[in-house]
């Protein structure tokens, strides 16, 4: 999705600089190496909502949003995003991203994996200009996706509770960022700190019920629509929340449907006609429903976090991107 304005005039503002965000995106993942700057511009090319630059320039209207700063500070986590989606989908074995082939289908994993890591050091290097504050969040940024992504990997021990492990995983993998798009562009705009604190939090918090939303989207929705393998996490054995809270009634003594539809999800899916059967059976479940509860609790979160910001366009721009998050997934 595209983040929603509904404000012509904010948009009007917003559309140059996203195009030269663009640009720069461009210019930053060319490499002179000719096999490292097609893989590095596959992604790219494919296309994408360029969510987090757009939040960062939508948050800077908070203060002096034309400054160049603002424009950096965008590249910077597209580029870390982009490269996140890199080693995702060889980790996910995705065989499809924004209706392309993903990058390991086409020059196998170990390239993908390095074209990941080029991206990132590109984002480095763009970060190393707006100073070492910016650097130390970029930081603090990737190191919340590996977390995330390792926990995610590993899954919960043995004493934790599975859904907070698992929104846990979500803060990091997907919060975090939006978190840090949100917050470089109050930033480099000129706003104060309880300003800055305020769109942070709001980007984690908007982050987890995106996440949540697309584990909504991901069974209810086609690869025509998404661009992605409608279960692909359920072949790859990564517990969703849909697949957290079906574990979490049979444990409670649930029906022999729900014990007879676990043993489905955690059997063999390796075939697209099995995993479509499951894909289907979860469709028609009401833990979908309970997912798309808690993303509407999570926007609903998101939202109150910048209650106390002084009522303008951008404020309700970003009521609007919460709330659109939820839609999405009705």
């Amino acid at each position: 999705m595209t983040l929603p304005i509904g404000n012509a005039a904010l948009e009007a503002t917003l559309a140059p600089r996203l195009a030269l965000i663009e640009e720069r995106l461009r210019d930053a993942v060319a490499q002179s190496d000719t096999l490292a700057d097609a893989t590095s511009r596959h992604l790219v090319d494919a296309g994408g909502k360029r969510l987090r630059p757009m939040l960062t320039l939508l948050v800077a209207q908070l203060g002096d949003g034309q400054r160049p700063e603002v424009i950096d500070a965008g590249v910077v986590v597209e580029l870390t995003h982009l490269a996140t989606l890199y080693h995702d989908d060889v980790m996910d074995s995705a065989p499809t991203r924004r209706g392309a082939p993903a990058a390991h289908e086409v020059w196998g994993n170990s390239v993908a994996i390095l074209t990941g890591d080029l991206l990132f050091a590109r984002a480095s290097r763009v970060v190393a200009g707006l100073g070492p504050e910016a650097v130390r969040i970029q930081a603090q940024t990737f190191e919340r996706l590996c977390l995330g992504q390792l926990h995610e990997t590993v899954g919960p021990g043995k004493n934790d509770d599975p859904v907070a492990h698992y929104i846990q995983v979500l803060a990091d993998k997907t919060g975090s960022l939006i978190a840090t798009s949100a917050q470089f562009g109050a930033m480099f705009s000129g706003c104060d700190p309880t300003t800055v604190q305020q769109v942070t939090n709001y980007g984690e918090l908007a982050g987890v019920a995106f996440q949540l939303a697309d584990d909504v989207i991901d069974i209810r929705s086609d690869a025509d629509t998404t661009g992605k393998t409608p279960g692909t996490d359920l072949r790859e054995a990564v517990a969703t929340m849909p697949v957290l809270l079906l574990r979490k009634r049979v444990a409670n003594g649930s029906s022999d449907a729900d014990r007879a539809l676990l043993a489905a999800i955690d059997g063999d899916l390796s075939s697209d006609e099995a995993l479509a059967a499951v894909v289907e059976r979860l469709r028609e479940h009401p833990v979908l429903e309970e997912t798309s509860v808690l993303a509407r609790q999570w926007s609903e979160r998101a939202i109150e976090s910048i209650s106390s910001l002084p009522e303008c366009d951008v404020k309700s721009a970003l009521i609007s991107f919460a709330e659109a998050l939820v839609a999405r997934a009705a």
